[in-house]
């Protein structure tokens, strides 16, 4: 999904953003690998600003009995608190799947600029979803720039996760 304006401007992003978003991406993968050895889905996030990573997380539903404990809104929650403010303006977030519906509101909310996400849900209706959420028109910035980046290693760990639990039931 591409909430950009042009190809042109994808083209910007991915050339400004190279080795960096292969840094950040990395360290997202990173942070998904402890989800899965804590027999978490596997997601991580990593939330960067002015070249510094500001938060991380992974999803930690089971370990906290929670359902909002995604890896998209642990990130945020560290982000905010390191930044001591909720307004997370001109931030970068790097997620190793495509944000879910709730995420996303929360990446609305937050104000998050860019996204940047290592694979997709395959799931049409998701994106419909998240696509309305990236356009609606409040009072918040929009996000501008959402990029399906297809991070090497992201479909793999998930579609590995879901096999090995499948075969264990």
């Amino acid at each position: 999904m591409e909430n950009s304006s042009s190809n042109k401007n994808l083209y910007v992003h991915l050339f400004f953003w190279g080795d960096k978003m292969n840094k950040y991406m990395q360290m997202a993968l990173n942070e998904a690998i402890l989800a899965l050895k804590q027999d978490e889905v596997p997601v991580g996030a990593v939330i960067v600003k002015n070249d510094i990573v500001i938060g991380k997380g992974h999803n930690k539903k089971e370990k906290n009995n929670s359902i909002i404990a995604h890896a998209e809104i642990m990130a945020i929650k560290e982000a905010s608190k390191n930044l001591k403010n909720w307004r997370l303006d001109d931030c970068v977030l790097f997620v190793t799947l495509e944000p879910c519906p709730m995420c996303a509101s929360a990446i609305q909310q937050s104000r998050i600029n860019t996204i940047y996400y290592g694979c997709s849900r395959n799931d049409e209706k998701n994106l419909q979803i998240i696509k309305q959420i990236f356009s609606t028109n409040n009072h918040n910035k929009k996000v501008k720039n959402i990029i399906n980046c297809d991070y090497d290693g992201c479909k793999n760990i998930i579609k590995n996760y879901f096999i090995n639990k499948r075969k264990k039931s």
